[in-house]
């Protein structure tokens, strides 16, 4: 059996039912890195003694018929965003000090310790994660694992390239403007960003009330677990919200037929490829087929990109006047220009961002009182060059020109999942975004799961190719 193509429900399964270890998965995982990450750049760091220590010990648990959670024994990845007890967290920058004590872990981090969770290393990001692709001076280029030319999205491209390519089953990314539902539509996986709040973030982010982190496997069952893991709340985020109050793993198997979902093509402003549109109004077509009752509609806002820039840049240049002296020359210049307009911003200028993306919020609220869930594209362009921030050629100004389906819905603190719509004509994966309102994670995977369901989507061809 091939374990690196098996998704974690299936591994667990495996594991219970004594067919396969975890040792087993792992050392498929281990393999699968080295065999493809020559081609991806998807780790930062990989670290097998304690991933296979990891294993051993959750082969034990398993074999002694005591495991200590859903997804005990499943190899995972982490953002090199989370602080993580033993590894660096350099966050993709030059700046970030290695040779330090790392002697904490996130909440996330824990939670994934705490349920037995393998840790198989740590994830490629974009400096800061400040952008919409992902490659730093430090790492280098991410690449996109159905066309390595390409690039796979970001700032959480190396959390959706490792999933893609089945370099383990599950990974968890940050979000704070799109960045695990960007990277999710360009690699043909589902990346789900929650509730704000739902997974609690210690260090608090600089960028505040955008920042989400956010599950990313292969399938939605996947995810639905993974939230489960990490939906605890944590002392160290003062914005965590309670439990849940249900299972995901349960919830996400409701019944949505005959809710109604507003279908927008471009939000009514923005520019989608002609043949992403296709591929989204198709797969719609089938959500509408099977049940759910499909109203084409627009949530009536215009683009919030300034206000949304204003609170990214400004969160960005607080974080990086805390870096060491001598540092501004050593960032990516992207980075750098970021941090130059976010130091023109007055306190005025981010209060009145902070009443339009409040306003926002509201409206958002008011839409969903007619329609269940929204659903749109998760990007409007198809994968583009690797190690640009923009399509070449393109006349967009910076990353947020070409996703304006992701960011609004950081400033809203919605739940937003991207699901594999199907692929273009030249096999490149175009993703589905369903968005539903605050608290309602539980809903936007049940409508995620029923698209899965009616319209399987193909794994990654790299993912079963040595």
């Amino acid at each position: 059996m091939m374990t690196s193509l098996l998704t974690a429900s299936e591994l667990v399964a495996g594991y219970a039912s004594g067919e396969i270890s975890p040792v087993e998965a792992t050392e498929a995982a281990l393999r699968a890195i080295e065999e493809r990450d020559g081609r991806c750049n998807a780790f930062c760091l990989v670290d097998p003694e304690v991933a296979l220590a990891g294993a051993k010990a959750s082969e034990t648990r398993w074999r002694e018929g005591h495991p200590i959670g859903w997804l005990d024994g499943v190899p995972t990845s982490i953002k090199d965003m989370f602080l993580t007890q033993g590894w660096p967290t350099l966050r993709g920058s030059t700046c970030v000090d290695p040779d330090q004590p790392w002697e904490v872990d996130s909440p996330v981090t824990a939670r994934l310790r705490e349920n037995g969770l393998v840790l198989l290393g740590k994830t490629t990001t974009p400096e800061l994660a400040w952008k919409g692709v992902t490659d730093s001076l430090l790492t280098g280029i991410t690449r996109n694992p159905w066309n390595p030319s390409l690039t796979p999205g970001g700032s959480s491209g190396g959390s959706a390239a490792a999933v893609a390519a089945a370099m383990g089953e599950l990974s968890v990314g940050t979000d704070g403007g799109g960045s695990v539902r960007i990277p999710a539509a360009f690699c043909g996986i589902v990346g789900l960003k929650p509730t704000h709040g739902r997974i609690p973030l210690y260090p608090a982010s600089p960028f505040g009330a955008l920042s989400h982190a956010g599950p990313m496997a292969r399938s939605v069952d996947d995810v639905a677990l993974l939230l489960d893991v990490l939906a605890l709340p944590d002392y160290r985020d003062p914005a965590a919200l309670p439990p849940p109050a249900a299972s995901y793993r349960e919830a996400v198997r409701r019944d949505v037929q005959g809710l109604i979902a507003a279908f927008s093509p471009d939000l009514g402003y923005a520019r989608v490829d002609p043949e992403v549109a296709q591929v989204v109004r198709s797969a719609v077509n089938a959500l509408g087929e099977a049940g759910l009752r499909i109203e084409e509609a627009d949530p009536g806002f215009g683009d919030p990109k300034e206000a949304f820039d204003v609170l990214w840049s400004a969160g960005a240049a607080q974080w990086l006047d805390t870096f060491p002296p001598g540092c501004e020359e050593k960032i990516d210049p992207g980075l750098r220009r970021v941090w130059e307009q976010g130091r023109r911003h007055s306190a005025a200028d981010y209060l009145r961002a902070t009443g339009e993306r409040a306003a926002l919020g509201i409206l958002m609220g008011e839409f969903h009182t007619r329609y269940d869930v929204l659903i749109t594209p998760t990007v409007g362009i198809k994968p583009f060059e690797a190690g640009h921030e923009v399509p070449p050629g393109s006349d967009l100004a910076g990353w947020p020109a070409w996703t304006p389906f992701t960011y609004p819905f950081n400033m809203t603190q919605q739940p937003a999942i991207s699901v594999p719509a199907g692929l273009t004509a030249d096999g490149l994966p175009v993703g589905l975004q369903i968005v539903g309102p605050r608290h309602s994670d539980d809903l936007v995977l049940a409508v995620a799961r029923l698209l899965e369901e009616v319209r399987p989507w193909p794994a990654c061809p790299m993912a079963s190719v040595a």
